[in-house]
């Protein structure tokens, strides 16, 4: 099972510490950066499942750094965390960076623990919902070429029994070989996919 990588961001040392501490026997990767620049480094060399950072940094703020965020690794949860959450800087890290939650500081240990795995399911859930669409718009096209080589295939009838009713022409369809040639191309389908 793949361990999940968290990075903290905060310009406090001493926060940071306690933020990594809390997060010790918990089953991720952690990693700190004391600013949004140092953080950009560790992105642009490490994929990272969340981002939890401090609002209120020298150089950037959290909010504006968060938005940087989405923009350059969209698949990174965002979180804030804030000592003084002002409703200006609330409301630019969801407009611009989109975050998934906003903590106060002092931030419970276990409020960041269930707020970390909620963003981490999220997360799949975005990437499996991601992964759904891809596999309906591929077969999707394979239905539209088999179309081409099968017309009508897209739009069997059904007899008031249930049975399928298949038109071809003057031409009888042999069920059971058309059966088998899609199932050939969709397993070709698969492989190029």
């Amino acid at each position: 099972m793949r361990r999940h990588r968290i990075l903290l961001v905060d310009d406090e040392p001493a926060v940071l510490e306690a933020l990594q501490e809390s997060l010790r026997r918990e089953p991720y990767i952690v990693e700190a950066a004391t600013s949004a620049a140092a953080a950009l480094e560790v992105l642009g060399v490490s994929s990272v499942d969340v981002v939890v950072s401090d609002e209120r940094m020298p150089g950037m703020k959290g909010s504006e750094f968060l938005s940087v965020v989405r923009k350059r690794h969209p698949g990174a949860m965002r979180i804030m965390l804030t000592g003084q959450a002002s409703l200006e800087a609330a409301v630019r890290a969801i407009n611009d960076g989109q975050v998934f939650r906003i903590l106060l500081k002092p931030c419970a240990p276990e409020e960041l623990k269930s707020v970390l795995r909620a963003a981490i399911e999220e997360k799949k859930l975005r990437e499996e919902s991601a992964r759904l669409l891809r596999e309906a718009r591929r077969r999707g096209r394979m239905l539209r070429d088999l179309e081409c080589t099968h017309p009508g295939i897209a739009s069997l009838e059904r007899t008031s029994d249930g049975t399928i009713h298949l038109e071809a022409g003057d031409e009888p369809v042999d069920l059971a070989e058309l059966l088998k040639e899609i199932e050939r191309e969709l397993g070709d389908g698969s492989r190029a996919a």
